[in-house]
């Protein structure tokens, strides 16, 4: 296992994160400024990915460079999954800001804004880049959408992209449940184009608006391509891989969207009535048809079910902001059934806390207790214990010295009973120290 925890990211001559693992956790860094990708993972030898509790931006470039970039090498770690959960990702300066080849996409509770295209892009591995044993039918790439935010505000029509490109195609089946997607783009505008080779997709509890007068969007774009596949690849250029699939219940739409025939039970109208679109507030209203109108759980389609699903959300999403590993939101109820979207009316409360870890390397550790500190606020406190390494014994009580901040980050010394010092950052949850 691989664990890159607290760390601060950005610039180089490419790629800020470059992964070529299997088992790799990226939690609570902000990756920024780079030039090509922000985390970019091989063809070959790439495995199950973990990005949470993170923010990226400004990354990306042309149409080919991408914020994620997450691919998995079907041959080497069969099975393996993508997990990204309560991300915010914004500002793309190119690209896609999430492009995924991976066989299982887990994506819960993030907030995307600001693709140069896609917010998330859906596709089968590059078939010029794998391993000798590979072919298209090895493995079916699926994805789970789940309890997600995208703001789609640049001049791409496109808040989702299935299927495939010309290189390498998914057939596979593409789940999205209680997701608002916001277009703030006038024009044309789809909240899932299918193009190249997709198997299915389902919708359940989402909320699709495009705020521009006179706006209708489409929710499901079918492209033909006029451009030839490359040979290693299916040479079919139908947007679906076998027949067109689609279901769907309970979504939101505006008056006059083009909506499946396919779907059931379709609410529609003006506004959504959430609390404050333009200040990107996006829970309903206590008055809103957005409240209680959900199915919980969705219902599963008999023809062709999503595998292992996260039935419905059980967590808010962060907001236009990072999200610190232990401030995330329970989702609690505002009715006996689940509104629409990614929010409901009020936000519950935070999840307990997880122990915060005196030094970096204890997560590779196994059997060793991580060591952990308390204070009472978010203020700057005046003394402070903290304990190392799982010892009930104090390493020093009320030795906080030489207080400070970086922007909004607090920093303080801690001197420990044998005299060494370490740097701290204080926050709401307590000390993250390190060595000096």
């Amino acid at each position: 296992n691989i664990v890159l925890e607290g760390f601060d990211v950005r610039g180089g001559t490419n790629t800020c994160i470059f992964s070529e693992a299997d088992n790799v956790t990226v939690r609570d860094a902000v990756i920024h400024d780079c030039p090509g990708h922000g985390i970019l993972a091989a063809d070959q030898l790439s495995g199950s990915f973990t990005l949470e509790y993170s923010e990226i931006y400004n990354a990306g470039a042309s149409s080919n460079r991408h914020p994620i970039y997450m691919q998995s090498d079907e041959v080497a770690f069969p099975n393996a999954v993508f997990k990204m959960r309560f991300n915010y990702l914004h500002d793309g300066k190119g690209g896609n800001l999430v492009k995924v080849r991976h066989q299982r996409s887990e994506i819960y509770y993030n907030w995307l804004e600001g693709s140069a295209y896609q917010a998330l892009e859906f596709i089968g591995p590059d078939c010029y880049e794998q391993q000798a044993g590979w072919n298209v039918n090895l493995k079916r790439e699926d994805a789970d959408v789940v309890g997600n935010v995208i703001v789609q505000s640049g001049s791409w029509a496109n808040a989702v992209r299935m299927g495939g490109d010309l290189n390498g195609r998914s057939q596979g089946r593409v789940r999205m449940v209680n997701n608002t997607i916001l277009f703030t783009r006038s024009g044309t505008a789809n909240a899932v184009m299918v193009q190249l080779g997709a198997e299915s997709l389902e919708m359940h509890n989402n909320i699709v608006y495009q705020t521009t007068s006179g706006g209708k969007p489409t929710m499901v774009k079918e492209n033909v391509v006029e451009d030839t596949p490359e040979p290693c690849s299916p040479q079919s250029t139908s947007p679906w891989s076998s027949g067109r699939k689609v279901a769907g219940s309970y979504n939101w739409v505006q008056t006059g969207a083009v909506v499946p025939s396919e779907w059931r039970n379709t609410l529609t109208g003006a506004n959504p009535g959430l609390a404050n679109v333009t200040a990107y507030s996006l829970r309903p209203l206590a008055t809103s048809l957005l409240v209680g109108a959900g199915a919980n759980p969705p219902a599963v389609s008999t023809a062709f079910p999503f595998p292992s699903p996260l039935a419905i959300p059980a967590y808010d999403p962060p907001v236009r902001a990072k999200m610190a590993p232990t401030a995330a939101r329970a989702r609690t109820l505002s009715a006996a059934r689940i509104s629409l979207g990614a929010f409901e009316v009020a936000a519950g409360g935070t999840t307990p806390g997880r122990t915060i870890r005196v030094t970096g390397s204890q997560p590779l550790l196994s059997g060793q207790t991580a060591g952990s500190a308390t204070v009472t606020a978010q203020a700057m406190p005046v003394s402070a214990t903290v304990i190392d390494n799982g010892s009930t014994t104090p390493v020093s009580t009320g030795g906080v010295r030489n207080r400070g901040t970086f922007g909004s980050r607090k920093f303080a010394k801690a001197t420990r009973a044998d005299g060494s010092v370490r740097t701290c950052e204080l926050l709401d949850t307590g000390l993250a120290c390190r060595n000096d």
